[in-house]
Parts: C-alpha cells; structure tokens; sequence
C-alpha cells in the first residue's frame, strides 16, 4: 500500500510499507519553506513503531545544504521514537557527502541504495539503545532534578564516566529554557555504545545561539562550555519548538 503526499513546493513523498519497515521516497525541491512538511511525513511514519523509517532521497533536489537539518529535526521532534532508527538512501556520491557534513549521518546512516539500507535494517535492530524521558517544571526545581535523573540514568546504564561532563551540559540546557522560554523543559537521554545524546526540548522556535566571544577575556558562557566538552552539539526546530542537543563520549573529560 502507499501513499503520495505533494505540496505546492513541489515536494513529494510517497510511502509503503516492507514487510515491517517504513519506506518513504521523497522527491522535488527540499528547502526550508517545506521542510516541516518532510518532517512530519517521516514524524507520521514512525507511529505504528516500525522496525525502522527508511527515506529515499535520491530524487530530491536540495540546493541548500542547511535543508538537509530537516531530518535532524524529524530525529528529534517530542514524539519521535528513539528506538525506531531512520535511515537514509542517495544513490548520489555528492549529496551523500553533503548529508555528511551538514552532520545529518551522525543520527542516522546513509545507504547508497535501498537493498542496503533494508539490510542495514537488521543490524540496526540488534544495537543496544537505552533512553529515558523526563518533562521538567518551568522553575529552578528542575536544575536539581535533570542532575538527578542524569546521574541515575547514566548510573543504571554503567556509564558513570559520562555523568561528569553530562551533568554540566544538562545543566547548561536547562538553565537556558528557564532563562529565555516560559515553558517546561523535557529532557531525553540517549545512550548507545560509548556515547550519550543529552537533548533538551522547549516551546520557544528561537534557536540557541552560542554568543560571540568577547573581544578580550575567555569566553565562558554556557554553550561555549557545551562546545567545549561535547562531540557535537546543535539547536533544532521541531514543529512545537526546538531541540537542544550535545553528544558526548569517553573522551569528554572535565
């Protein structure tokens, strides 16, 4: 069975089903006046909990990098499940590489064909994914009860060497939808392998902005801190606001 969804900015996703795995084939222009529309569509497919969300990309046209964030976006809307793993198919070497760098492939792989990718299905499906979520009260209660649940997730997993450096990140996120948005922050852990995703999401579409350093002394503000200490980190849109995002592994030490 499948489904086309078309939208006036001549984007299109078509959908069907493999046996328990979601494929979507998106093609057209992705930019950013559409891109929540692919979101949603990858959002939507997630529901019924697949074994896993497949998109093919090999037919859209993506003249601006930074649209690629649209699946960062779908990775981490509110009701998104961390445990359904969304790949992605390009039969083109060069927007492959584009995924890559827009740092897209750090959530999901890049396959570049769908035999593959439904292959890559199975080994995906053996990997050890722990998650926890926590909606947090809008006040200063929640600064001491993120720490707690970080340092009790973190503890239960065994991976008390990523509670240090998760603990300052958490604590900089928080700080940060209390300070800037009036809504209640929700925090979600990720842990696989040897690193942990700390995100935090709240109801403001402004995105976090790390400040630009001073002209003279060090730069201590909050996310130059979390730059300092993590992997990666970024500040995504979701259709209720945005997601706030670092991952940290074994290297990231205080």
């Amino acid at each position: 069975m499948s489904a086309v969804a078309k939208s006036s900015n001549a984007l299109a996703v078509a959908s069907r089903t493999e046996d328990s795995v979601v494929v979507l084939t998106a093609e057209g222009l992705l930019d950013a006046n559409n891109s929540p529309e692919l979101r949603d569509s990858i959002t939507k497919a997630m529901i019924d909990v697949p074994a896993a969300v497949v998109v093919d990309v090999s037919a859209l046209q993506v003249p601006d990098e930074a649209a690629w964030s649209a699946f960062v976006s779908a990775r981490w809307q509110l009701d998104t499940r961390p445990d359904v793993p969304i790949i992605l198919v390009s039969s083109n070497r060069a927007a492959r590489d584009a995924i890559t760098r827009s740092g897209v492939a750090r959530f999901m792989p890049v396959y570049p064909t769908e035999k593959a990718a439904l292959k890559g299905v199975a080994k995906l499906g053996r990997r050890k994914l722990q998650h926890a979520q926590a909606k947090l009260p809008a006040n200063l209660t929640s600064l001491r009860e993120s720490r707690q649940l970080v340092r009790e997730w973190l503890t239960n997993w065994h991976k008390p060497g990523l509670i240090p450096v998760a603990l300052v990140v958490v604590n900089v996120f928080i700080e940060n939808v209390l300070e800037h948005t009036g809504s209640d922050p929700v925090m979600r852990i990720e842990c696989e392998g040897q690193t942990a995703t700390i995100a935090v999401s709240d109801a403001s579409g402004a995105p976090a902005l790390r400040l630009s350093s001073p002209s003279k002394g060090i730069d201590v503000s909050g996310l130059a801190i979390v730059e300092a200490l993590s992997r990666a980190w970024g500040s995504t849109p979701t259709s209720s606001g945005k997601t706030v995002w670092a991952v940290i592994g074994p290297e990231n030490q205080l």
